[in-house]
């Protein structure tokens, strides 16, 4: 996107004879004083007298001829090279009257009479995802997907408002005559919409995208006024230095060498974390940026070179660092699909059309930053909210090109603008048409703005009101007091297509790639043995690996951090345990008699459930007809708690079981529970009750209603399991398995063996003895 400042040649040149005729008759007077007798001189005569004089003049006109023809001409080749001509320098502002703007209401739509304060606003171009399925029963939001010419005829999704494109062709907004069909950009009629139907917050989403714990509230400042806003002060990033203006949020939250889609590339390189943080109060967040685990918005740059062969994305971010605002002359890129906007900032939703859809959510959120200086608002940055999985694959360089390019240039023209209009839409308007001026968008993209801006005030937006400052106002002094410390941590990322550090030794990339896989699982482990013996022993051998290691056993150690359960019934422990840990991607449980081999189970999925289905001495069935009292009455309570299960529990249960004349009982020495699933199974504990369900009964049952065994992922059907150990251990133990049962660790002397064998498979350990 080149500007070049187009010069125009003079549009009323003087033509030639109007230049040379003067000349001719001054010369034609003199020759009758001169020669007053030669009253019948004739043409030729004058010619040839003359002769010199009229070459000259005929070359001065050639001259000024032909620089009026080469600066034209350049014109035309200055602007055929130009990627992106700016606006015409004689085109007009566009007027309009603000006062005389005729209300918009939905007359056509089936849902007219529909309000709601929240909502969600996504693209749609095929059938519904997964996770657009998971972001449609997030409670308390409305789901609005807006769709194009690629979307499917028969989209549907129960609990979402789906606009067609002949839906929203009936909406009568301006805007309609300016969105592309086929593209995500149409996502500006769902906004229009959804402030027509009482949205006062809105959250800027793909369908890509899942929240964590499906509860937007738990990361967001959705509430800024009232009874559930956070009264508190916000950690901001200094504006000491007068030359930064634009900022990688990444760093603050862990990733030192990703960046985010839009960051200027000489920026690239700034990975140093912030020497100190000023406060600022909370309640002026008017747009709030999520960032996103596994795959975050990058570039196609950071995406084409750090990628390792076929294997996805999965980089995280800190979730424990504190939110982060932005100061008035700092800027970062914003995005579309992990955003929420407040009404104070709704203006701030238009996506451009005139440049590419790679470029164009990013434009908006400089452009909004801009603006929103203008009525006190911040940015402010908040730890992960949602998780994206790299399943598509990056973009083409091509498409973010005008990014590349100009987005540097487009800072520096932001915090420089000024703007002394006395109302917020009319800067807005004015922004946009001098953004067009140079070169950074199109005249289209003032036309539509101005389409926009009529839009908004015809479905009854109320423009906020500007605040009264000095932009040019000298920055405020930052005093010792003032000063806020962070210390950023610095977690596994990728580097140039390999594992950060993993070149530098073979083992401790090993260890690295099995951080990165379980660093935000947590282990809960049961131990029989004496924790006073073995508690530090475990959490030293298993937190290398995992989030965060918890301790139970039958007596509660607070100076060892051991809670206490029983084994039996520690299934009504899980839910206590679960709720701490909300942001966890799944939960793994070992019982201190099995043995975890990490490293093979890199390749499981931690979607889906784990558990010992597949091996026959650990998960068996039993007939209750005939059988022992004990097995009959846990019989008799699980037939009670399944005939209580909602409907998809009990079909899950019933056709996984086939009779209910029979019992699964299951070791459950070790099982996995994903993050998704972890609703279900305290669902499930809650309809067990004060029944005394055993903890081999309990398991197998939730697990059996939760999903489909056939489901579940068979990594653990190769573990070694025996009922009885062989004198020594020494021939049960194998590095090539997921787990080894049973093993015995009493004393510390029986760690260090462990650690010893345990060796094979993780060469690092042996540090540790």
């Amino acid at each position: 996107m080149l500007v070049q400042d187009r010069v125009t040649a003079n549009p009323n040149p003087k033509s030639p004879k109007s230049q040379i005729r003067p000349t001719i008759n001054n010369h034609h007077h003199d020759l009758q004083h001169r020669f007053s007798e030669s009253k019948s001189l004739d043409f030729s005569t004058w010619v040839s007298e003359n002769f010199y004089r009229i070459i000259t003049i005929t070359l001065l006109i050639s001259t000024v001829a032909a620089i009026f023809f080469l600066r034209s001409t350049g014109d035309t080749f200055l602007y055929l090279q130009s990627h992106a001509q700016p606006l015409d320098k004689t085109h007009n502002f566009p007027h309009i009257n603000w006062n005389n703007i005729l209300p918009i209401t939905d007359k056509s739509s089936p849902y007219a009479n529909f309000r709601s304060e929240k909502w969600i606003v996504v693209s749609v171009s095929h059938y519904p995802s997964d996770s657009l399925k998971k972001l449609v029963r997030i409670k308390g939001w409305q789901l609005l997907a807006i769709g194009n010419s690629r979307t499917p005829n028969d989209w549907s999704l129960k609990g979402a408002i789906y606009l067609s494109l002949e839906q929203q062709a009936t909406l009568g907004f301006r805007v309609l005559g300016y969105v592309p069909y086929d593209s995500y950009l149409r996502k500006s009629v769902g906004y229009l919409f959804a402030i027509q139907h009482g949205a006062k917050k809105i959250f800027d989403a793909d369908d890509r995208g899942e929240v964590i714990d499906g509860d937007l509230g738990k990361h967001f400042d959705v509430e800024l006024m009232g009874e559930g806003a956070r009264q508190e002060t916000i950690l901001q990033y200094s504006h000491e230095n007068e030359n930064r203006s634009v900022v990688n949020p990444y760093v603050h939250f862990g990733q030192r060498t990703v960046w985010p889609r839009g960051l200027p590339l000489e920026n690239v390189g700034e990975i140093g974390h912030e020497e100190f943080y000023t406060e600022v109060f909370g309640g002026k967040q008017f747009i709030q940026q999520g960032l996103s685990n596994g795959l975050p918005d990058v570039d196609s740059v950071f995406y084409h070179t750090r990628k390792t062969g076929l294997e996805a994305f999965d980089i995280r971010f800190d979730e424990r660092a504190p939110k982060v605002a932005l100061p008035q002359g700092v800027m970062m890129p914003v995005n579309s699909f992990n955003t929420i906007y407040h009404s104070s900032a709704f203006w701030g939703l238009m996506l451009p059309v005139s440049v590419s859809t790679m470029a164009s959510d990013v434009l908006r959120g400089y452009w909004g930053q801009r603006l929103l200086w203008e009525i006190g608002g911040h940015v402010v940055v908040y730890p992960p909210t949602v998780h994206r999985y790299d399943t598509v694959g990056g973009y083409p360089f091509s498409e973010e090109k005008d990014l590349h390019v100009n987005v540097g240039r487009l800072i520096k023209f932001l915090v420089a603008w000024r703007s002394s209009k006395h109302r917020l839409f009319e800067k807005v308007l004015e922004l946009s048409f001098a953004m067009a001026e140079e070169g950074f968008w199109t005249e289209q993209d003032v036309k539509f703005t101005a389409a926009w801006l009529q839009d908004l005030l015809a479905v009854g937006y109320q423009q906020p009101r500007l605040m009264s400052f000095e932009l040019d106002r000298p920055r405020a002094t930052i005093g010792h007091g003032d000063r806020k410390e962070f210390v950023p941590r610095k977690l596994p990322s990728v580097h140039l297509g390999v594992e950060e550090t993993g070149t530098v030794n073979y083992e401790i990339g090993n260890l690295i790639r099995w951080r990165k896989n379980f660093g935000n699982v947590v282990l809960i482990m049961f131990c029989n043995g004496p924790v006073e013996r073995t508690a530090l022993e475990w959490r030293l051998l298993y937190g290398r690996i995992f989030k965060t290691v918890i301790i139970l056993s039958w007596q509660k150690n607070e100076d060892l951090a051991v809670e206490a359960a029983h084994l039996d019934r520690m299934y009504k422990h899980l839910p206590k345990i679960f709720d701490r840990y909300s942001s966890a991607e799944g939960f793994l449980f070992l019982q201190d008699d099995t043995i975890l081999n990490y490293w093979n189970l890199l390749q499981a999925d931690k979607t889906k459930l784990w558990i010992t289905d597949k091996v026959s001495k650990s998960w068996t069935t039993v007939s209750t007809n005939g059988n022992t009292d004990w097995y009959a009455k846990q019989a008799e309570m699980v037939r009670k708690v399944v005939g209580s299960m909602p409907v998809h529990f009990q079909v899950n249960y019933k056709e996984a079981m086939k009779s209910d004349q029979s019992l699964v009982i299951g070791g459950s020495e070790i099982f996995y529970i994903p993050q998704h699933l972890v609703t279900d199974f305290v669902d499930l504990v809650g309809l067990v009750g004060d029944l005394d369900i055993h903890q081999k009964v309990a398991i197998p049952m939730f697990f059996m209603s939760m999903d489909s065994p056939q489901n579940f992922d068979s990594v653990l059907r190769t573990m070694v399991y025996k009922q009885e150990p062989p004198p020594g251990n020494s021939t049960l133990y194998s590095a090539q398995v997921p787990a080894v049962h049973p093993w015995n660790v009493s004393s510390e002397q029986d760690f260090i063996k462990l650690i010893r064998i345990m060796a094979e498979g993780d060469p690092l350990l042996m540090e540790l003895v």
